[in-house]
């Protein structure tokens, strides 16, 4: 037994030099591979985080459904608003009315005066707005009377589509206070053809 042993080590052949860099060579490949891997899959989980993150607190998602903001926006269009409550006369927002959310352009701030003629030409504090967005102006059919106040923590908002948008100029929908207030509209994203910030003009 103790011969048979023998031989059998005798047969054994030790790594070469070139084999055991080899061998190295190798593994310190996996261990870089592998280092990389998992600093890429936590990049993408920060990322990831991140963009949730950010679109829970800062930005919201939103398609255009109807016709009231043509044409600036088209149906089907998707856009970014921005959750803020920094925004100006002339802005487009985005509010709740009746568990879905409206697009609609900020005309009259708090305390302002509105009025609006026959033919549909709007004044913000008895100066006529000057509203190069909209391609004809109408009235519309709203039961409100002008000229109108807005009130203390509320905005008046119209449409661009003015024959169509119902608005603040009727009490249906009424003017629009800070609580249902989603954000600014800043960008739209899609289609990606129409990739464009939004302005108030």
């Amino acid at each position: 037994m103790k011969q048979t042993n023998a031989k059998n080590t005798g047969n054994l052949s030790l790594p070469t030099t070139q084999q055991l860099k080899e061998e190295l060579h190798r593994e310190q490949y996996k261990s870089r591979y592998r280092g990389a891997l998992r600093g890429t899959v936590w990049t993408l989980v920060v990322v990831a985080a991140a963009a949730i993150l950010c679109a829970t607190f800062f930005l919201s998602v939103l398609k255009i459904q109807g016709t009231s903001m043509e044409p600036v926006f088209q149906k089907g269009e998707m856009v970014l608003a921005l959750k803020t409550a920094d925004f100006k006369s002339g802005d487009i927002i985005a509010f709740y009315y009746n568990n879905q959310v409206l697009l609609k352009r900020a005309i009259g701030a708090p305390g302002d005066w509105i009025d609006i003629d026959e033919e549909g030409t709007v004044y913000v504090n008895g100066e006529k707005l000057d509203e190069p967005y909209i391609l004809e102006k109408s009235r519309g059919d709203g039961d409100v009377e002008f000229p109108f106040q807005v009130p203390d923590g509320r905005w008046f908002v119209l449409g661009d589509h003015r024959s169509t948008s119902s608005d603040s100029r009727s009490s249906i929908i009424g003017t629009v206070s800070g609580e249902q207030i989603v954000g600014k509209v800043i960008l739209r994203f899609w289609p990606l053809s129409a990739l464009s910030f939004i302005s108030r003009s």
